[in-house]
């Protein structure tokens, strides 16, 4: 099995969710700052057209296989994988993992008040667990303040949920003077983990229709996903 692939020339690494666990993990202890990114089909429609997202994709230390679409697409080209590896599933492991390492941990984005809930209820569920939030926005006009706050708390851990391409973006923009050692971009996950927007069933999440749930309950989304039959014959095209 490769250890990487590329779905229409964005990276993707063939791992699980255990695996990325250990290995963002490991970078938590590398020297620098690590992007972990969650790679789901519009990201990879988007870096079609956007040459600096996919950029930042292509020197990201992981892009996780985050989407029915894409693990499609990544076991076309040898990877194998079972579901996909999602930032609203990394939290809780990535949580957990840090109250077991000593990690601090810093949640950034989504509207204000979801963050620090949700920090609380991660706090609740891991006894001694460093964790402190923000709002903010991927605006250059709140870096100050944001930056600040993550070296008050003395950081190691980022989860940002500013939507992409902005978190990746903001964090490639920002990574050098934030004194963290990885940032993961984990899209609307406050907003689920807090309960301000239902998850699809766990049926749904089995059988690779979660995206189908979400555009069930968030009718907005239909524009973003017309974007869909497009990559999957442009998947079904390219060479294996």
């Amino acid at each position: 099995m490769p250890d990487i692939t590329r779905v229409l020339g964005v990276r993707v690494d063939c791992l699980d969710a255990a695996s990325a666990l250990r290995r963002i993990e490991e970078l938590v202890g590398a020297s620098g700052a690590h992007l972990v990114a969650t790679v789901n089909p519009e990201f990879v429609m988007r870096a079609q057209k956007d040459r600096e997202f996919c950029r930042v994709l292509d020197q990201a230390d992981l892009c996780l296989p985050d989407g029915t679409g894409v693990v499609w697409a990544a076991r076309r080209q040898g990877c194998d994988l079972g579901v996909p590896v999602t930032g609203v599933d990394l939290v809780g492991p990535i949580a957990a993992m840090c109250a077991r390492r000593g990690f601090r941990l810093f949640l950034l984005g989504a509207a204000p008040g979801v963050a620090s809930e949700l920090a609380a209820r991660l706090r609740d569920a891991n006894p001694g667990l460093e964790v402190a939030a923000h709002a903010g926005s991927p605006d250059p006009g709140d870096d100050a303040v944001t930056t600040r706050r993550i070296h008050e708390h003395g950081a190691q851990v980022l989860l940002i949920a500013y939507g992409s391409p902005a978190q990746e973006l903001w964090f490639e923009r920002l990574k050098d003077r934030l004194g963290v050692s990885v940032g993961v971009g984990v899209g609307g996950a406050f907003d689920y983990l807090t309960g301000r927007v239902p998850r699809a069933p766990a049926w749904m999440r089995r059988a690779g229709l979660e995206w189908l749930g979400r555009l069930a309950r968030q009718p907005w989304r239909v524009r973003r996903m017309a974007v869909l039959p497009v990559y999957a014959i442009k998947v079904l095209r390219s060479p294996r």
